[in-house]
């Protein structure tokens, strides 16, 4: 009864790895796109490309084989429709948004960076989905990090934005209190709150790391406990840093004849100059 089990068992294996090593991939393109003007060419892509050298997978992985192709592809400066292809199997075949972006990244080095940055649009498009579900755990991990709430999308005032922020209003009573969240790389144009009297801003860092510059004046980086005041009549930005989720709570101090005049954008240039100074 012993030798009969082992005898069935070593059986199953051996139908399991046949059948494995049968098993092919099933590939159209060829014929589909080129059956009647080039019919040996669609043959050879179909049948022996795909049909015999990548069902290989006893010999070599469906994962390795796209990490090659991949990166032969790029290498050969082939950033059409081919590349995004097999952009599109490298991820069906278990590569993930961080490899494909690590894949390139080294590829660069040795391939040189103008193909990279091609092949880097066509992978932002082929892992859209997984970029934006990331996010949102991005986003609710920073959640976690603070006890007031991100709020909802500030669509009034989105215009005025660059990048995505979120508004919770904490307080409307004696002193008006909002919690402004931004996410990386977002921050708001240029702006002045004009008073005759009184009026301004105060900032209090709440979580993450951002940024706050009057015009004229050094950047200013805020963390949570960071106290701006920001005097009346005074142009100026604030919003987060490249790498990093911001909040900060925003107290409207009240003044007279007070109103918010919305100005230009902070250049990619400035914001990304202190980014590298950040970093130095």
């Amino acid at each position: 009864m012993k030798k009969y089990l082992i005898y069935l068992l070593l059986t199953i294996m051996n139908l399991t790895t046949t059948v494995m090593a049968q098993t092919k991939i099933k590939q159209t393109a060829g014929r589909e796109q080129l059956g009647t003007f080039a019919p040996k060419f669609a043959e050879l892509n179909d049948d022996v490309l795909f049909g015999e050298v990548w069902s290989r997978t006893d010999k070599l992985g469906l994962r390795d084989r796209s990490m090659i192709t991949v990166t032969s592809l790029v290498s050969m400066g082939i950033t059409d429709t081919s590349l995004k292809y097999h952009l599109q199997t490298a991820k069906k075949n278990g590569i993930t948004r961080t490899e494909i972006s690590e894949i390139l990244t080294h590829i660069g080095f040795y391939a040189g960076w103008p193909k990279v940055w091609a092949a880097f649009n066509l992978a932002k498009e082929v892992w859209n989905d997984e970029t934006t579900t990331e996010k949102e755990d991005a986003k609710a991990t920073f959640q976690r990090e603070m006890i007031f709430p991100i709020g909802e999308p500030n669509t009034a005032y989105a215009r005025y934005f660059t990048g995505n922020s979120y508004l919770a209003p904490i307080s409307s009573e004696q002193v008006s209190i909002a919690n402004v969240t931004f996410e990386p790389g977002c921050r708001n144009n240029w702006h002045i709150h004009h008073a005759t009297k009184g009026g301004g801003q105060m900032l209090i860092g709440v979580a993450g790391r951002g940024w706050y510059q009057e015009e004229g004046k050094p950047a200013v980086e805020i963390l949570p406990g960071t106290v701006i005041h920001i005097p009346a009549n005074v142009k100026h930005w604030h919003g987060a840093a490249t790498d990093s989720w911001f909040a900060h709570l925003a107290f409207e101090i009240s003044g007279e004849n007070t109103n918010n005049e919305w100005l230009e954008p902070v250049t990619d240039e400035l914001y990304n100059h202190l980014s590298e100074k950040s970093h130095d």
